[in-house]
């Protein structure tokens, strides 16, 4: 399934609403941050990416780090429940490990997550 636009978060007050109102699950590789829109009939799953420059590296360690990230939530997005919006914080180890363990630690992470927006 694509990534398509509609899937992207976009907005500074989104990535700001996402750590302020939403939880926290320490991936190791990165850091998932969720949470469920509310008062919206909406069911896309939504992403956003972040990769600092002290936190990962330079330009292309950190465009690196953001398309595995990406690619990861691509293959990966009907594991989420419907409505949630995510926010993968990526870390310097992310690029040191292979594809599929970061793959597999998202898989991971992803059945922790609530499958009801009342959670």
């Amino acid at each position: 399934m694509r990534f398509r636009p509609e899937q992207h978060v976009r907005r500074q007050s989104d990535f700001l609403k996402i750590r302020e109102q939403g939880r926290r699950i320490q991936g190791g590789l990165f850091t998932l941050w969720w949470l469920f829109r509310e008062n919206t009939t909406d069911e896309t799953r939504r992403l956003g990416v972040v990769a600092s420059t002290k936190a990962v590296g330079n330009a292309i360690q950190r465009n690196r780090a953001k398309r595995r990230l990406r690619e990861i939530f691509r293959r990966h997005q009907e594991l989420l429940p419907p409505g949630i919006d995510l926010l993968l914080v990526a870390r310097r180890d992310l690029n040191q490990n292979s594809f599929s363990v970061a793959e597999e630690r998202f898989v991971s992470l992803c059945s922790k997550l609530p499958t009801a927006t009342h959670a």
